[in-house]
């Protein structure tokens, strides 16, 4: 029996060393071992790199020589990661016994902060963008720009100072070059309509837009119908908070509301202005019959689903004035009415297809009509116009994105002219454009970038199909600077003054040429840029203005070169915000009724801006101040030979403004331009006849006021009880 105890004992033991032996030997015949180095493209190795399984605790870093190695009791097919920071994830998948001795290559992110940006020719605003030059909130903080986003951009170099016009003129094109869109689809009557020797200002409230993209040339493909430049303005895609604000001015009225619900939000804004009272104090040189009276609203409703975002705005006002104005050759002076109703409805929708496709449709409806009265003459004017566009997004991958589009545009134009000495007269026209372009992004490296794209359009009024390449090249020069060049072919449909003339024309075209270097540092930005811009097809005519009697031709030609410098600095000084551009430009053209090569009546050789903000805690107050100097420009002296042939003495003007912080939603703000007041000279009327010494009398053209002095109060009342309307100051 002992025996047999013992026999069964060593029987056990041998089983169970047998056992453990064989589980010993399958766990170790089961571990994988997984191993490599990881370089960058230069083969410089990686330090610190994540590598593992993904799915399980598997994995290592790698050593100072870029190796890594790292067992794992895994089988079969899995996915191996490999991660680090500033660089793509490289994922590889495969059998873990083919994971031996691997030579892995990371590539540089491009989508990383300090990677290149393609921004030749453009100036963009908003917190999402790598390289903000204004912030949206500095078109209401600007103390010249009087709360319009034209008027804060103006402060940028590339524009030109043209002050009783008041729209944008960039490196030598005039406004009607310059094309604005909402939320990427146009808007046709962007400008509230005015009065000879009065600026104008953009019709939509600053509030309603959290972004704004300013090229001054060399823009995508995307968009067409623009000599010069194009102004993105983007609305709010989702608010904050529900809240109320209330604005009482000293030229008027405004009120907003949001509300939003489950996953929609609706966002209303309305404002009523009238001058009448501010005339009454300060009067100008303008013989006012009925002051300046405006009423308007906007409207954005947004719906946010699980791959998309809905927008509908809307938006309406109605302007009204009388007045007369001094004119040399009218001893009673010219007496002008105008009646205007505008109403711009704009649909968008963005969304999500999948992992790789995006897209984009939108359209837009402008009806606008416009009653004039000019002595004895009436003019009706209507216009409408629509814009559809649908465009798509594959992004093939961070390297490569390809964008690709159609789009259409549509203007019916009339025109009724009405006077006593002649029969009523008709004229108008029809412009259909039809357009297609693609553009793609190709990031070689995180600091080489190319964007190149085509644009065909075909217009039905003039039968023309044409072709305009565009291309932008970007290197990343150091870890905050970078340098651009970008090149692109634009075409642009003369104005509707001319169209409802003649259509026996040419659409008018222009070829950029941009060179740009950028320097962004924490809370600093320099930028330089310098351009040629090559002119042909521009509309000539033989008269002294267009007329229904025009010779018209598109032999017209010109250009445009230049130097743009602006810096800006929020970090340096303390509660200290200021920026300075500088614009040197060198242009003629010959076209309208122009005998020679000119540089035009519009353009400045030299422009400056200096803008500064300073925020001073015991007032709990923002001062701010902005300076702006043009050189002369260009009239013809009647009485001497030559055409434009001299210039006017330079503009200056310097606007001071504060902003009071009454309580945390309640703000006293005051404004004044053209503090000093500088006698600006916009140019000269000459009389149509000489005297009896052969003699052209001429009468000074003055702003019609030498200043202009704001007043308003502005309360929030939101959830939070902390957000105004100038976002705390």
């Amino acid at each position: 029996m002992g025996f047999s105890k013992k026999a069964n004992t060593s029987i056990l033991m041998n089983h169970l060393i047998s056992i453990f032996i064989f589980l010993l030997s399958y766990s170790i015949i089961a571990q994988s071992s997984i191993s490599g180095k990881v370089t960058n493209t230069k083969n410089i190795p990686i330090v610190g790199a994540n590598v593992y399984l993904e799915g399980t605790y598997d994995g290592s870093t790698t050593n100072e020589n870029g190796e890594f190695s790292f067992t794992t009791h895994e089988a079969g097919t899995k996915t191996l990661i490999i991660s680090y920071l500033s660089y793509e994830t490289y994922t590889i998948v495969g059998g873990l016994i083919y994971m031996k001795d691997l030579q892995i290559k990371l590539q540089e992110d491009v989508n990383a902060l300090d990677a290149v940006v393609l921004s030749a020719g453009t100036f963009t605003a908003g917190d999402n963008s790598k390289v903000a030059v204004l912030k949206p909130l500095d078109v209401v903080t600007t103390a010249s720009a009087l709360g319009d986003f034209v008027g804060a951009l103006q402060t940028l170099p590339g524009t030109t100072t043209v002050a009783e016009d008041g729209r944008l003129f960039v490196r030598g094109g005039e406004a009607e070059e310059t094309q604005i869109f909402i939320d990427g689809i146009r808007v046709f009557t962007p400008y509230t309509p005015s009065t000879n020797n009065t600026p104008t200002r953009g019709r939509y409230s600053p509030f309603l837009f959290d972004g704004i993209t300013f090229s001054t040339g060399g823009y995508s493909a995307e968009f067409g119908q623009a000599l010069s430049s194009v102004l993105l303005l983007n609305t709010i895609d989702e608010p904050d908070q529900e809240k109320t604000d209330i604005g009482i001015m000293s030229v008027g009225a405004t009120i907003g509301n949001t509300q939003k619900w489950n996953k929609n939000s609706i966002s209303v804004n309305a404002s009523y202005i009238n001058l009448a009272p501010y005339n009454a104090i300060f009067q100008d040189r303008n013989d006012w019959k009925k002051p300046y009276e405006s009423i308007s609203g906007e409207a954005v409703f947004r719906r946010k689903s699980d791959n998309g975002l809905l927008k509908l705005y809307s938006a309406f006002d109605t302007t009204n004035f009388e007045l007369t104005q001094e004119d040399i050759n009218y001893i009673d002076g010219i007496q002008f009415k105008l009646n205007n109703n505008n109403l711009y409805f704009n649909g968008s929708y963005q969304g999500v297809l999948n992992d790789t496709w995006s897209v984009f449709g939108g359209m837009s409806f402008t009806h606008n009509k416009e009653k004039i009265n000019i002595i004895d003459s009436d003019i009706l004017d209507t216009e409408n116009s629509i814009h559809i566009k649908l465009k798509f997004k594959r992004h093939f991958s961070n390297r490569f994105k390809l964008n690709f589009g159609v789009e259409y545009f549509a203007t019916d134009f009339n025109e009724e002219f009405l006077d006593e000495t002649i029969a009523p007269v008709s004229f108008g026209y029809n412009n259909n454009i039809s357009a297609a372009f693609t553009e793609a992004d190709i990031f070689f490296s995180k600091k080489l970038a190319l964007k190149a794209g085509l644009r065909l359009e075909y217009s039905q009024i003039f039968k023309d199909f044409l072709i305009a390449p565009r291309l932008s090249f970007a290197y990343k020069t150091s870890a905050k600077s970078q340098v651009s060049l970008a090149y692109g072919d634009f075409y642009q449909n003369p104005t509707p003054i001319i169209l409802k003339f003649s259509q026996d024309l040419k659409p008018q075209h222009t070829s950029h040429y941009i060179l740009n270097y950028q320097f962004n540092s924490e809370g600093k930005i320099f930028r330089a840029e310098a351009y040629y811009k090559d002119y042909n097809n521009l509309v000539k005519y033989n008269t002294d203005f267009a007329s229904f009697d025009s010779d018209y031709n598109s032999n017209g030609y010109g250009f445009a070169k230049g130097l743009d410098l602006f810096w800006r600095d929020s970090k340096s000084i303390k509660n200290t915000d200021y920026w300075l551009s500088y614009s040197y430009i060198d242009t003629k053209r010959n076209y309208r009724n122009y005998p020679i090569e000119a540089q035009p009546n519009f353009a400045n050789t030299h422009n400056i801006s200096v803008v500064g903000k300073y925020w001073v805690s015991d007032w709990k107050s923002q001062i701010g101040f902005s300076y702006g100097f043009a050189s002369g420009r260009t009239y013809t002296n009647l009485n001497q030979k030559g055409f434009l042939n001299q210039k006017t003495k330079p503009y200056n003007s310097l606007s001071l403004n504060w902003a009071y912080l009454i309580s945390q939603q309640k703000i006293l703000y005051f404004s004044i331009n053209n503090v000093l007041g500088f006698k600006n000279i916009n140019g000269y009327q000459y009389a149509d006849v000489p005297d009896l010494n052969g003699n052209f009398a001429r009468r000074t053209l003055r702003p019609a006021a030498d200043q202009f002095f704001f007043i308003g109060f502005f309360w929030t009342i939101s959830e939070d009880g902390k957000n105004n309307q100038l976002d705390n100051l």
